[in-house]
């Protein structure tokens, strides 16, 4: 296992940028063997583009957009406030990385929660944020169930906040899009979580995984997800002149194929004129895959997976991202604090146990992520 998940580190080395005429190409989108994937117009709910929108698939990190609206909806509430001090406990400390690290009885704010729940996607900080808004983690899951059912995103489940692999977690790329917009409409007040470029903790500065912040024009958000049984997905979002788009991506074969494929289908929904009338609560079920989840682990964490993989990096192990809509970061990435709460011990290293499962692959403190490049490479 250690071996391939030392191949999944690699390729979360900085990008490189293919420059080429065969990256123009790519300028409609193209998904092989026709992965999950929708688009969105957030201010109309118009579905503008769909296939295989209710194949029920593996959310994995996806589940902490469902985690975070959980929680913004305790906050409309009055239940608790940005200011609330967490308490991380043997439970969440426990968890598998991706994590923080944080020691048990160690406080933060909720604020900086949500801000490493984005960026770092943190199992930790998900089951401690969980445990301070309803007491347990089963509490709270039972929550999101609730929240999920009441914004109608009836082909989903949640097992745990932090989108863990577990037998009854899943989701579509209809649900998830449905998620997606409510977010953007509900609490338009919170949407700097979802853009944000990295966070410091005063010791470690942590970049974003999503490759398109910063990156893409209007790029603002939102979250990426990793699992063997479930690929690389990835949820974006962007807005230019006053409109805006979401995005649903799942099932890729690597981080650049995920970040190449949310590029061309956001710009695609910005450029193009689409005759589907459509809307995420007018589009009716369809397709196969509705009865089970599909699980493409034999194609993702596979010798065959690991060897697309290395196709999508140069010889230096630099991800090679081919959009043409995909730029380099003009500027140095603007880190905001997430950290330990002032007194405390000091902050420990995040931890990048290489043998654990899930998307500790999505968000290692200490690998590089994309960076801007000298203008000469």
């Amino acid at each position: 296992m250690s071996t391939r998940h030392d191949r999944l580190f690699a390729a979360l080395r900085p990008f490189s940028f293919i420059a080429t005429a065969t990256a123009v190409l790519v300028s409609s989108v193209t998904f092989a063997e026709a992965n999950p994937h929708i688009l969105v117009d957030v201010q109309t709910g118009r579905v503008l583009e769909h296939e295989e929108a209710f194949r029920k698939w593996y959310p994995a990190s996806l589940t902490k957009l469902m985690t975070v609206y959980t929680v913004f909806d305790a906050l409309r509430s009055g239940q608790i406030s940005l200011d609330t001090p967490v308490v991380m406990s043997k439970r969440a400390a426990a968890e598998p990385p991706a994590k923080m690290g944080f020691k048990p009885g160690q406080k933060f704010t909720l604020d900086s929660a949500l801000k490493i729940l984005m960026v770092k996607s943190a199992n930790d900080i998900a089951v401690a944020v969980a445990e301070a808004v309803s007491g347990t983690e089963e509490a709270f899951v039972v929550r999101m169930n609730a929240e999920a059912a009441k914004l109608g995103m009836s082909d989903s489940h949640f097992i745990n906040p932090n989108g863990l692999p577990g037998k009854g977690q899943f989701t579509t790329a209809r649900d998830l899009a449905i998620l997606s917009v409510a977010l953007r409409r509900d609490f338009p007040q919170y949407a700097g979580y979802f853009s944000l470029e990295g966070f410091t903790t005063g010791k470690q500065n942590v970049p974003n995984i999503n490759m398109l912040i910063g990156r893409f024009a209007g790029a603002d958000g939102m979250k990426t997800g990793f699992i063997c049984a479930s690929g690389f997905n990835q949820i974006g979002s962007a807005t230019r002149s006053g409109r805006t788009l979401v995005s649903v991506v799942l099932g890729t074969d690597s981080l650049a194929a995920r970040a190449d494929a949310t590029a061309n289908l956001l710009q695609k929904g910005f450029t193009t004129q689409f005759a589907a009338n459509d809307t995420l609560g007018s589009l009716r079920p369809y397709g196969p895959g509705q009865d089970q989840v599909n699980d493409i682990t034999a194609d993702i964490c596979s010798a065959k997976g690991a060897k697309v993989r290395s196709e999508t990096r140069d010889e230096v192990g630099r991800m090679k991202v081919q959009s043409p809509y995909i730029h380099e970061m003009d500027h140095e990435p603007q880190f905001v604090f997430a950290g330990l709460i002032p007194g405390q011990d000091p902050q420990p290293v995040a931890q990048n146990d290489k043998t654990a499962k899930g998307d500790a692959v999505e968000a290692l403190a200490n690998v590089p992520v994309p960076l801007p490049r000298p203008k000469s490479f």
